[in-house]
């Protein structure tokens, strides 16, 4: 009688524990991001194959490369990636994928210097600040949209190590430069759109490694973000971390 009870709790135990296990183990590979809970209008399915990494967000530092070495500007910085992507498996567990979709990039350049634009030429010249310049504080900024395309390494595991290369090919909606002045005790803010010679393509090739949903993020463009014969050749740079929660 005593060994009957003490094996039916036995059996009780284990059956629980592996059901809890079990659910544990369903809930981490149905849901690999912020979205933890959410599968849909219906239940997750056991055999679908998982997705992961379909909205990605990049917190980016931005600087540039060529006439000009990076890390010679103001900081901070700071830049926004917005990245709506499909995750297409190429193998049976998802190991490699490829992932593509439609991308938003806000850049934001801090610099103690001015942009100078020569007509004549269709030119943009990056000089340093004179003594008989009034503002206090300048920047870049500018918007694009593009198209990524990556190919996608991670491990099986939901907790799983990630590695995806990949590069953009998209469109330069604006640049423009905002220089800050203090007159007469208040702040003014002056903003110059229209380069005559603002690179409109966008070339650029992508990093990110890292583990599960959050991974170490770097960029670079090809292009040039002035085109003019006797422009300033400045590439732009980007370095950050991204978040997927999807």
């Amino acid at each position: 009688m005593i060994k009957s009870f003490l094996f039916l709790i036995f059996f009780c135990w284990v059956s629980f524990t592996y059901a809890q296990n079990s659910s544990d183990d369903l809930k981490s590979r149905f849901r690999p991001g912020v979205m933890w809970f959410y599968t849909g209008l219906r239940p997750a399915q056991v055999e679908k194959v998982r997705k992961y990494d379909r909205l990605i967000f990049d917190i980016t530092y931005n600087d540039w490369n060529g006439d000009k070495k990076p890390f010679e500007n103001i900081a901070p910085s700071i830049g926004f990636n917005t990245n709506l992507m499909f995750d297409i498996p190429l193998t049976r567990c998802n190991t490699v994928s490829l992932g593509v979709g439609i991308a938003h990039q806000l850049v934001n350049i801090r610099h103690e210097n001015k942009f100078t634009i020569i007509d004549s030429i269709s030119s943009t010249i990056y000089q340093t600040k004179e003594s008989t310049d009034l503002f206090q504080k300048s920047s870049l900024s500018g918007n694009s949209f593009s198209i990524p395309l990556e190919i996608r390494f991670r491990g099986r595991n939901w907790k799983h190590v990630k590695l995806h290369l990949g590069g953009k090919v998209g469109y330069q909606l604006n640049w423009y430069s905002k220089e800050i002045y203090q007159i007469n005790g208040r702040k003014e803010k002056l903003k110059r759109f229209g380069f005559p010679d603002e690179e409109k393509w966008v070339y650029s090739a992508h990093l990110r490694i890292g583990v599960r949903n959050w991974a170490l993020f770097g960029n670079y463009n090809f292009n040039n973000i002035f085109s003019g014969k006797q422009s300033t050749k400045l590439n732009l740079l980007q370095m950050g971390v991204s978040i997927s929660l999807f």
